[in-house]
């Protein structure tokens, strides 16, 4: 995946300056790009936002940090990430959303159905 990271947070912040936007909302790696060898995600939560602060050609863009929003497995909800908790937080990027739902929908279909 090429369009993604770095080159992805890049891109959409050019494209709203040329659109005439003064600021922009940045936050996780919007891709969720999964490591080649290891089960964690490529780019960490604030890898866009430290892009952007080093990237030429933006410095007239506002760069406003989003906070990270992760599932408190703890409170069983999501809320923003504390780091001070980092082992209480799942962070759900749409890939894992749609593998737990397809997972879900395939055990409820089995239950009602018996078959796949």
């Amino acid at each position: 995946m090429h369009y993604a990271g770095p080159t992805e947070v890049q891109w959409h912040a050019k494209a709203r300056i040329n659109a005439g936007a003064n600021f922009y909302i940045v936050g996780r790696d919007p891709a969720g790009m999964g490591h080649p060898t290891e089960k964690r995600d490529l780019y960490d939560p604030d890898h866009g936002k430290r892009v952007l602060s080093m990237a030429l050609g933006l410095e007239k863009l506002n760069i406003l940090p989003f906070r990270v929003a992760a599932y408190d497995t703890v409170d069983k909800k999501m809320a923003f990430f504390d780091p001070s908790r980092a082992k209480d937080f799942l962070f759900i990027s749409g890939t894992k959303v749609e593998l737990y739902l397809v997972s879900w929908l395939l055990v409820k279909h089995q239950k009602l159905y018996g078959v796949f």
